[in-house]
């Protein structure tokens, strides 16, 4: 399965059938962008791994339990702009939005991180050096 359509069918699952499935894959097209020239997870992954919320972004990554963020840091991280357009595209508030987001967001990355898929996503070993390298500056 793609990352797109995977990350469509946790999100309708999040939001409990409330939202239509183009509704949901237009409000996650506009989250993760497109795909040229490197992974639309990595570039979202890329947002939280500045100041304090690298270590959350890292726990995600790897396989062990992932830190929890606040839908107040994932606004931030994001941008409430951001944020604002896939509550839009969803029909729900900003508020509910940011908060689906800090409980989607962490467990996205942690099932896409598993098994190398990942590694695929983001351009293999050195997408995976260009991102890790963010978490050591």
């Amino acid at each position: 399965m793609d990352l797109k359509d995977m990350a469509t069918q946790m999100l309708m699952s999040k939001l409990g059938g409330n939202a239509d499935e183009g509704a949901a894959k237009s409000a996650l097209d506009n989250l993760l962008g497109g795909s040229e020239g490197g992974s639309p997870l990595a570039g979202l992954v890329e947002k939280f791994t500045g100041g304090e919320l690298a270590g959350a972004a890292k726990s995600w990554l790897g396989d062990g339990d992932n830190e929890s963020v606040s839908a107040d840091q994932v606004t931030s991280a994001l941008g409430s702009g951001q944020v604002a357009d896939f509550a839009s595209k969803l029909g729900i508030d900003q508020n509910q939005a940011a908060e689906q987001l800090s409980q989607f967001l962490p467990e996205l990355v942690d099932k896409t991180s598993r098994g190398g898929e990942l590694l695929d996503s983001i351009g293999g070993l050195k997408g995976l050096g260009g991102l890790a390298s963010k978490f050591f500056k």
